[in-house]
């Protein structure tokens, strides 16, 4: 037996995982494999009271500690080189008390997770749009989704959470109990202690919602992104519809020549009356002449899952990304070129549009800042060899230097990459300072550094 388990394991109710272990390599995996690094002892938490333990005996063995949630992370900040990972993924209860609208969801949970449970009683909250991501991560960065332009981001309706902070203690935070704390961690990351339990604000939604894609040819691009600015500018917050440009997947309501073609599309999203909404959809299908569509009534938690596909785990990614609140000529003419010239098939540009609730919360009520942004734009690099690491990364960079000038202030952090650590000032912009004296008081020996990292 390793010593990591034999003087971990004693006091630990879940599993320690070390390099001899046969499934070592399998648990170590993250989504991103451009990650590969080798922690010296994974400790699979069961319990809150596992977590203390594992954070108490990394601290005591001077090891790094990271914590995983699900592994989404793009930046791969979930897992160190011969460090501790506190592994929460087993930690996957999700309770819906229908009657106050609230959910209690364990760190481990996947949104996939949470929209099965809530979906029960035709709830939902606003989560991200690939259901294998885990909730922690989404959460601590600030969350947005196909509900956000009408119920807000995910930290707009977190309610209140528990928290092991690097002293070893437990705190509630909200806005009533520790309320400096509950302002960080939405949006703050994972800078301020791990989280054990979310408690989430629910509303009715579905089962059945109206979505789906329309895919025109590439050649008419700008003319569907001129008149998806103007669109955008009086849509009601029941619709959602983003921009996605990409080489076409083998759907099946497309013509056979048109598979791996460039094509641009767009994703439709609609939560309220479902004849009222078929009748919002007609101006979209004129933007252009489709290659094909495919919209109708659906099960939330089917749309939820539409782009799983796309987004499975094994490849190699890398993500930049800008805030806009407005879509210049100049931007998208750079967004057309650099969709144009894309250096893996598996790559795409998306728009997702925040216009609505988001904007009406105050830039300074919680961590999160990027209060103006109407669209966030993810440069979604993703390729399967390491020989095509530099051509891909390149591409990506490339295009983020070249949008730059048209961005609005801040960041989404939970697109921002490893290397991208000097910007973590900006993406708070005026709450940094907060932030700073905040981890001074919670965490003054940045225990918690493995992430978009606020210095005391």
């Amino acid at each position: 037996m390793n010593s990591h388990q034999e003087t971990l394991g004693s006091q630990f109710q879940g599993r320690i995982i070390v390099p001899d272990d046969n499934d070592y390599d399998e648990v170590r995996q993250i989504w991103n494999a451009m990650i590969n690094k080798r922690p010296a002892v994974i400790a699979q938490c069961s319990s809150t009271s596992d977590v203390l333990s594992a954070l108490n005996y990394a601290k005591t063995n001077h090891l790094e500690i990271t914590v995983r949630g699900a592994g989404h992370n793009i930046a791969g900040n979930s897992i160190c080189d011969n460090g501790l990972m506190i592994d929460l993924s087993r930690m996957k209860s999700v309770t819906v008390n229908p009657e106050t609208k609230r959910a209690l969801v364990q760190p481990g949970a996947t949104l996939a997770d949470i929209d099965a449970a809530t979906q029960q009683h035709g709830l939902a909250t606003p989560v991200g749009i690939n259901s294998t991501t885990g909730i922690s991560g989404l959460t601590l960065g600030g969350g947005f989704g196909w509900l956000t332009r009408k119920y807000g981001m995910t930290i707009d309706n977190l309610v209140s959470a528990q928290v092991v902070t690097a002293n070893g203690g437990q705190l509630t935070a909200s806005n009533t109990e520790n309320s400096d704390l509950f302002w960080a961690i939405r949006g703050g990351g994972g800078n301020f202690g791990i989280i054990t339990e979310f408690e989430f604000k629910l509303h009715s939604v579905g089962p059945e919602v109206l979505a789906g894609l329309i895919v025109f040819p590439f050649e008419q691009a700008k003319q569907v992104l001129e008149q998806y600015r103007v669109f955008t500018q009086n849509a009601p917050t029941d619709l959602n519809v983003w921009v996605v440009m990409r080489q076409a997947p083998p759907l099946p309501f497309l013509p056979e020549d048109v598979h791996g073609k460039e094509v641009i599309v767009l994703a439709i999203f609609y939560e309220g009356d479902l004849a009222l909404g078929e009748s919002l959809l007609d101006p979209l299908r004129q933007f252009g002449t489709p290659h094909g569509e495919h919209i109708g009534a659906q099960p939330y938690t089917a749309w939820q899952q539409a782009f799983d596909p796309l987004l499975t785990e094994g490849m190699r990614n890398y993500w930049k990304s800008h805030n806009f609140t407005e879509l210049h000529d100049e931007a998208l003419d750079f967004l057309l070129h650099y969709a144009g010239n894309l250096p893996s098939p598996h790559c795409e540009i998306f728009i997702g549009q925040l216009a609505g609730a988001t904007n009406q919360v105050a830039s300074d009520a919680m961590a999160y800042s990027s209060r103006d942004a109407k669209f966030v734009l993810n440069v979604h690099a993703r390729w399967e060899t390491p020989a095509e690491d530099e051509g891909a990364i390149n591409w990506a960079r490339d295009f983020f230097k070249a949008t730059t000038p048209y961005a609005s202030a801040g960041a989404y952090v939970n697109f921002m990459t490893e290397e991208e650590g000097g910007r973590v000032t900006a993406a708070y912009d005026s709450n940094y300072q907060r932030l700073v004296e905040l981890k001074r008081q919670y965490d003054p020996d940045n225990l918690f550094h493995h992430n978009q990292n606020i210095k005391p």
